[in-house]
């Protein structure tokens, strides 16, 4: 056997070993705990075949607490590009047979590796997460590793789409990395996200927690607002990552992906004509609406499970990749609050990063009240929305469906916020408050003399409020007459600039006709 054939042998072999990550036993394990192996991740997730790996054969340089025994290929993260559907990525997947998933050193490197490429290649990143922190034994080095990370995370922002998927542990430093890209998938059961977890909570607070309770997926989906998305299974998230990026372009200098339209672009939905309520108290269900006008009715949802009270995600219409933001009148009568503000923030300003339009679905009577909002910095958050609609470069369309009330009709893509367009539905009313709150202060001191008089105040204010509504109703059709005895006279003197008007004034009053015109008159006798 020549040298060259040995050789290539043991490259074979060394290729083996490094795909075992953590040995055969540690794999076993992390089966038997519910979940799939980095590699096995990164394979359901890309096209076949497609995956190149980089620094496969990466060691660890650590040698304090007896780590020099404990070296394993690759070193606790697999890395490389691929290809999704076609288009180029680059991922990385930590390994939690090896080590826990600790972080070292050497680990940070390949993971830096993969984003600056990715950045060069201006293509989507996606990370797996599954680990237990920074490796402890190599100190203030793993630390750096992770500064490292974030660094490259902050650089990225709005620059190339970054999307993280949590499979296991996420805990300390760590929670960062994912805290800084676009999107977080979280897997129920195995994955958790905290700064602090359930002993030192203990110890300082005196709180009885576990980790699910204190940082897992349904406690971020619903309350804290820090994942996206909850997934039952790990086959769930990885389809989620795969939908996710069919809406959204490699980079901020391209466009998301068209797909060819099978749905009519004129087509009409006749429930649309019925969908809003006659009683403008009574709730409906926005999700109808979203459903009646989209391409196929399909419509990919961002964080549906927190802040209800407004709908954020993608959709397309013809064919292209659209943000809608939508108020939910069945959630809270679609009040904006603390959450729902920084939930369509943060999405407005993704989508104007990335070249994605704009849809705005609005029904929106006004701000929560209350203490618990103002206390809560809503006017800042309110602040963070209206900034971000204003600022948006992208193509904004904003419908207007029922009520837009006071200054939550200015943050929800208003006229003035450079709106492109701005349509509304025939039965829609845009004011500073509704007719109520308006009788309510307009006739405030009429009220209190009622009341002082031992008079029905509702029964006066109910009167003045149908008073209000039948002078804006006369008004409306006064308007709408005006509008067109307008038109008339704009088709009259178009007519007097035409031929046809100097003709006929020709013939009637000077008695001109055409060369061998025959003039008809009616014997009025």
């Amino acid at each position: 056997m020549s040298k060259q054939v040995e050789k290539i042998k043991e490259l074979i072999a060394k290729r083996e070993q490094a795909r075992l990550g953590g040995g055969e036993k540690a794999i076993e394990k992390q089966h038997a705990r519910g979940k799939y192996t980095a590699r096995e991740r990164i394979e359901m997730l890309v096209d076949a075949g497609s995956f190149e790996e980089y620094d496969m054969f990466k060691l660890h340089r650590c040698t304090n607490f007896g780590m020099e025994k404990k070296q394993y290929l690759g070193d606790g993260v697999v890395a490389g590009s691929a290809t999704i559907a076609g288009r180029l990525v680059y991922v990385y997947a930590q390994d939690f047979t090896v080590n826990g998933g600790s972080l070292s050193e050497t680990m940070a490197q390949k993971i830096c590796k993969v984003m600056d490429m990715a950045m060069t290649m201006g293509a989507p990143v996606i990370c797996m997460n599954d680990s237990g922190g920074a490796r402890i034994q190599e100190g203030i080095c793993a630390l750096a590793g992770y500064g490292e990370i974030f660094e490259r995370n902050i650089l990225a922002s709005g620059v190339i789409p970054q999307i993280s998927a949590i499979m296991g542990p996420c805990a300390g430093g760590a929670v960062y990395s994912p805290g800084l890209t676009d999107f977080i998938i979280m897997k129920e059961q195995t994955s958790y996200m905290f700064l602090t977890g359930p002993k030192v909570v203990k110890t300082v607070t005196g709180e009885d927690i576990d980790a699910e309770h204190l940082g897992g997926a349904s406690v971020h989906a619903t309350k804290s607002g820090v994942t996206h998305f909850a997934a039952k299974t790990e086959e769930e998230a990885i389809e989620m990552i795969k939908s996710l990026l069919s809406y959204i372009p490699s980079n901020n200098t391209e466009e998301a992906p068209r797909v060819e339209c099978t749905d009519p672009i004129d087509r009409m939905d006749d429930t649309l004509n019925e969908i809003i309520p006659d009683d403008p108290n009574q709730a409906y269900d926005m999700y109808k609406v979203i459903g009646a006008v989209t391409d196929n009715g399909e419509f990919f949802e961002i964080q549906p499970k927190f802040a209800k009270n407004i709908i954020t995600g993608f959709a397309r219409f013809n064919g292209q990749s659209v943000g809608i933001v939508a108020n939910q009148p069945a959630a809270y009568a679609g009040v904006l609050d603390v959450n729902a503000s920084r939930k369509a923030a943060r999405f407005v300003r993704f989508c104007d990063a990335f070249n994605i339009p704009i849809v705005s679905l609005v029904d929106v009577p006004g701000f929560l009240p209350g203490t618990g909002q103002e206390y809560n910095a809503v006017i800042l958050h309110g602040a963070q929305l209206l900034y971000a609609y204003g600022e948006a470069t992208v193509p904004k369309i904003t419908i207007t469906l029922r009520k837009s009330y006071g200054g939550s009709h200015i943050v929800m893509g208003c006229k003035q916020l450079r709106a492109d367009l701005n349509f509304a539905w025939p039965s829609s009313e845009i004011a500073v408050m509704g007719a109520s709150g308006a009788v309510a202060v307009l006739c405030g001191k009429e009220a209190k003399a009622k009341k002082e008089a031992g008079e029905d105040v509702k029964a006066f204010l109910a009167e003045k409020e149908q008073e209000y509504t039948a002078r804006e109703k006369a008004l409306t059709e006064s308007l709408e007459d005006e509008t067109e005895r307008q038109n008339q006279l704009d088709n009259y003197e178009e007519y007097t600039k035409s031929q046809e008007y100097i003709e006929d004034q020709a013939k009637s009053k000077l008695g001109l006709t055409h060369e061998n015109e025959i003039i008809f008159k009616e014997d009025k006798k």
